[in-house]
């Protein structure tokens, strides 16, 4: 029992890791340009890693509340990166071309982890193995 706790909260702090590093390095990339045209590489990144990080969470860790993790956790870094900081920073912008490609970071990356999350919650709960019998 405590083994197994111990392999989920591995696995839970391992998908909470990997997706605030995503997350970080999709919104670091969002004024990638191709000389004056913007490449939305960050928006495919978002999508593919949503897509595929919340059921690799779930195969490796077998909670769907682990699933749920890396969703989360890149939805609050990427909206992190929309607040202003007391310097003036600001990583994602809402103006042109570049809010443009910011929008669609936010609305595609929060749609596929969202779908992603809602796969692995509606699918079917495996059961566990019965412990055998010593009698």
């Amino acid at each position: 029992m405590i083994g197994r706790l111990a392999a989920r909260t591995g696995w839970a702090l391992a998908a909470v890791a990997v997706a605030a590093w995503l997350a970080l390095a999709e919104a670091f990339w969002l004024p990638l340009r191709a000389g004056a045209v913007p490449v939305p590489l960050s928006v495919v990144a978002a999508v593919a890693g949503n897509l595929l990080l919340v059921p690799l969470a779930h195969r490796l860790s077998g909670s769907r509340a682990v699933a749920v993790l890396p969703g989360v956790v890149w939805l609050v870094v990427a909206l992190g990166a929309t607040v202003q900081r007391p310097e003036g920073d600001l990583v994602l912008t809402g103006g042109g071309a570049t809010g443009a490609v910011g929008l669609a970071f936010l609305v595609c990356g929060v749609l596929a982890a969202a779908f992603a999350v809602g796969r692995v919650l509606a699918a079917p709960v495996r059961s566990r193995p019965a412990a055998p019998s010593t009698g």
